[in-house]
């Protein structure tokens, strides 16, 4: 089980760079007066067939290799499922794969959010050829993040770089807890 839903994200993300994804939308949003808490990830990856992507909630089907068994997206859907909420999957060959998680946000079984911040600047920083759009929202303030504005200003200096690096988890950090600040 995934102690907390910014690590879900990260498995999800995972999978949208193992398809080849040049371009990867991440959105977080939580809003009290729906009651919901949701995310998506949409990628520019392979894409799969829509039978493949619906049967991806059986934990003995994968894509993988090495090891015929996936557990992110079943265990992503039963978390969605314990929480009031679905899980829905749309995905063309060719043209990516979108993921949206639906849950109610005051469930008692909604896991805790985790450290998002940390997520996204990892993501970031250990795929530096892959463009992100990290999107949060809650009730009612939105902070986005486009890595490709950021390496614009960056002018060829790279995300890795130590200096670079610290700046970007701090800013990420930052912005994310000033949005999340509930007045």
């Amino acid at each position: 089980m995934m102690r907390d839903l910014s690590m879900h994200i990260m498995d999800i993300v995972q999978n949208s760079v193992a398809a080849g994804a040049a371009n990867i939308n991440i959105e977080i949003n939580e809003d009290k007066n729906k009651n919901l808490f949701s995310f998506s990830v949409a990628d520019d990856g392979r894409g799969m067939t829509q039978e493949f992507a619906d049967s991806l909630r059986d934990p003995f089907v994968t894509s993988r290799e090495t090891r015929r068994v996936g557990l992110g997206v079943p265990l992503l859907a039963q978390t969605c499922a314990q929480c009031g909420g679905r899980l829905s999957i749309e995905s063309s060959v060719g043209a990516g794969t979108a993921l949206k998680a639906e849950m109610e946000l005051n469930n008692i079984d909604l896991p805790p959010l985790g450290d998002v911040g940390e997520c996204f600047f990892l993501l970031a920083v250990m795929n530096p050829g892959i463009t992100f759009v990290f999107i949060y929202n809650h009730n009612g303030k939105t902070l986005r993040i486009d890595m490709a504005e950021i390496a614009g200003i960056l002018d060829g200096v790279p995300l890795d770089s130590p200096d670079v690096s610290a700046w970007l988890k701090e800013y990420i950090g930052e912005h994310i807890a000033e949005v999340a600040r509930d007045e």
